[in-house]
């Protein structure tokens, strides 16, 4: 059998090279709808879109082309991932905004003065700018002032405690050239010892 003569002309190699160019165009046109049907799926929820996605994608390179333009920019698994992460969040900013009640595990705000379940106290108010103080707090940190009912003998602690204590001599660098000249310079001042005082003969009387 002759081979197809393309182009008006008759050679093996001119049919050869023609045939391999049309399979590789018709395995590109179904790679590429493949490729848009799984790209919808990673991208689009609604099965209508996806099956219009594909559709679009049957016009040969052109739809492949309109449907890379229109398509969602992000894949569903990010989308749903970034979704958890604003979700973990917000649930991390609750739960610093919010804490329990030490007496019933009532949930409360950290602005809370006074538990809504049991009605116990649970901080104490600023005597200058009414704020919520906490326990360990000595000083108020929104106004500076005072935490009444804690006295200065503990403040004073609380401060002198940071600071580092004084260092003590080191009595280990003496050496005991300079003992033995404490020694000399002793005996040098103290004065010679003495024998017993003589006794007094008494005086003749007339």
């Amino acid at each position: 059998m002759p081979p197809l003569a393309y182009f008006g002309i008759e050679s093996k190699g001119l049919s050869l090279a023609v045939d391999l160019l049309i399979l590789f165009v018709v395995v590109l046109y179904l790679s590429l709808i493949y490729w848009t049907y799984s790209d919808a799926r990673r991208r689009i929820v609604d099965p209508m879109l996806i099956g219009c996605a594909v559709a679009v994608s049957l016009f040969p390179f052109v739809g492949t082309v309109i449907y890379m333009v229109v398509r969602p920019p992000e894949y569903l698994e990010d989308v749903r991932e970034r979704e958890l992460e604003v979700q973990a969040s917000e649930a991390r900013l609750h739960q610093l905004d919010q804490s329990l009640c030490p007496h019933c595990d009532y949930r409360v705000e950290r602005d809370f003065v006074r538990c809504p379940s049991c009605l116990r106290k649970l901080k104490e108010r600023c005597v200058n700018c009414a704020r919520p103080l906490d326990q360990a707090w000595t000083i108020c940190p929104y106004c500076e002032a005072d935490v009444p009912g804690i006295s200065s003998s503990s403040r004073t602690r609380r401060r002198r405690s940071g600071a580092p204590a004084s260092p003590e001599p080191d009595t280990s660098s003496y050496s005991d050239t300079d003992a033995d000249a404490e020694d000399i310079s002793t005996s040098e001042v103290s004065p010679p010892s003495r024998g017993p005082a003589r006794a007094r003969r008494p005086r003749p009387t007339s």
